[in-house]
């Protein structure tokens, strides 16, 4: 490092509800962090909307508290900033006003299901130059809507972006307006082969291109902080302070960022995250693959040298939602943390299998008309039983996903890293091992999002100078070694004929 001073990164983490800034040391101390929540928007069955103002402001407020903290530190200093967040989400804002056009429409919108389902003949297109699938899921549709519907203007002012994007033009006082190749390839505007805007599908979904950012390495400087000072306008706010000068060097989407902060850079290495859902993403390496059925293909990552990395990544809809409706649906349990001992109360689940498809079910299936279903229920089923079955779902969902990895790609498993909330969950994590038949491996550090902006912005600045470093820098807390039972196998094919009952439920034929 230049200088002796504590140097820290600050990784801003823009996730689905909230934004938590985190400052990490390069030493590997203890780090500081801030938090807060902002509303969600719900003005329709099916839609979902943030505030992009509200967010932004989250920003500031918690970038502000852990640079106030780090002031009172000694020799501490913010070397760099890192950003990661929530992908697909979309806003359209005044490149001159800075005001948003109407509010951001959220990953998990479903508002354009049928516009998706007009665009189906050319699917084929759309798979082999963004690697994705046409659902709602992601942004092009989202942009479509925003227009068709009057939300924004196309004007020379026009900006487009994801929040990554919306965060840094803030950031840097309006003079940087970009993104990187991670979140450009969840729009299904952006071509991941040639790591250039898709012309073709910009018109499909009538959107201009230069109201679209600049595509820069997700490792390396793209702009500096400008001075921001606002006073408190609220009693349990403080004044906001953000430093000038300060480099913008790290940019990665949430899933992406944890599969870096979880140093998988060899292919074939891996990580799940046990979060609201679960994203399961497999390092390809830096050749893209043909379309995976079943499987979305992502730049995973871009560190400058003209070769991006590619990922494979399974999404699934429910995990850690499925214990939240345990709680608040069924009422089993009354706190989150109930559930492992509940569901460890019974020696196995009595043959009750529960597929969580509440919103369809995602990879290998893609599913929406797919709902959820409980079989194997007898009089003696207890509220054990169906715990443990939902906690066994999350381990059979990515047991699914990786089969069809492994299937499609032809290379095998080395481990499972994981993280998210539900990784704290010895019980789970041993199930998952027995299922994947291959080492589960937990860090220490569960935020590995957080991680990930760090590094990434840390790698451009020399604070981790190697990737080697950063790998050295990742901390083990347990590993999870495969102890198949007789009845492993058994409960998996139990799991897949629910499945099956689970697929096309609520089409119209029925």
């Amino acid at each position: 490092m230049a200088n002796n001073k504590m140097s820290a990164v600050v990784a801003i983490d823009a996730g689905t509800t909230g934004v938590r800034s985190r400052a990490i040391f390069a030493d590997g101390r203890t780090s500081v962090s801030s938090y807060r929540e902002f509303p969600q928007y719900f003005p329709q069955p099916g839609w979902v909307e943030h505030d992009a103002l509200e967010i932004m402001q989250a920003v500031r407020q918690t970038l502000s508290e852990v640079i106030s903290n780090l002031s009172t530190m000694p020799n501490a200093q913010v070397v760099t900033i890192g950003i990661t967040n929530q992908r697909e989400t979309i806003v359209a804002w005044d490149k001159t006003t800075g005001v948003p056009f109407g509010r951001a429409i959220v990953w998990q919108d479903r508002r354009t299901a049928d516009r998706c389902a007009e665009l189906q003949p050319i699917l084929a297109t759309v798979r082999a130059t963004t690697g994705l699938v046409l659902d709602p899921y992601f942004s092009g549709s989202k942009v479509q809507w925003m227009i068709q519907n009057g939300q924004i203007p196309q004007t020379n002012d026009l900006a487009v972006g994801t929040i990554d994007s919306w965060i840094i033009w803030n950031l840097t006082g309006a003079k940087s307006f970009v993104t990187d190749p991670s979140n450009a390839s969840r729009t299904m505007l952006f071509d991941i082969n040639s790591m250039q805007w898709s012309e073709q599908l910009c018109n499909t979904f009538d959107v201009p291109i230069a109201s679209l950012p600049t595509v820069v390495p997700s490792s390396g400087r793209c702009g500096v902080t400008q001075s921001f000072r606002s006073s408190a306008n609220k009693d349990d706010d403080a004044d906001i302070f953000i430093p000038g000068g300060i480099p913008i060097s790290g940019i990665a989407g949430d899933q992406q960022a944890a599969l870096f902060g979880q140093a998988c850079f060899d292919i074939g290495s891996s990580k799940n995250t046990y979060g609201t859902g679960s994203f399961v993403l497999m390092n390809v390496g830096t050749e893209c693959p043909p379309p995976t059925d079943g499987m979305l293909t992502t730049v995973a990552w871009d560190l400058g040298s003209g070769k991006p990395t590619y990922a494979l990544e399974g999404s699934i809809f429910v995990t850690g939602s499925a214990i939240q409706w345990l709680r608040d649906g069924l009422n089993i349990i009354d706190n989150a943390a109930q559930v492992a001992p509940l569901a460890d109360s019974v020696a196995d689940s009595g043959g009750v299998v529960v597929v969580p498809a509440f919103t369809g079910l995602g990879s290998p299936w893609w599913d929406p008309h797919a709902r959820g279903i409980i079989c194997g229920i007898t009089r003696g089923t207890t509220r054990a039983h169906i715990a443990r079955a939902v906690i066994q779902s999350m381990t059979f969902q990515t047991r699914d996903v990786v089969l069809a990895m492994v299937k499609a790609t032809g290379v095998p498993l080395i481990d499972m890293r994981v993280d998210g909330g539900a990784a704290v969950m010895d019980m789970m994590l041993q199930m998952q091992a027995d299922q994947l038949g291959v080492t589960v491996v937990r860090p220490k550090d569960l935020e590995t999002t957080a991680l990930g902006a760090a590094y990434l912005a840390g790698l451009a600045e020399g604070i981790w100078p190697t990737l080697q470093s950063i790998t050295e820098s990742w901390q083990l807390d347990r590993t999870f070694t495969p102890q198949p039972t007789a009845t492993t196998a058994s409960d998996y094919s139990l799991w897949s004929r629910a499945l099956q009952r689970s697929l096309n439920w609520s089409s119209d034929s029925h």
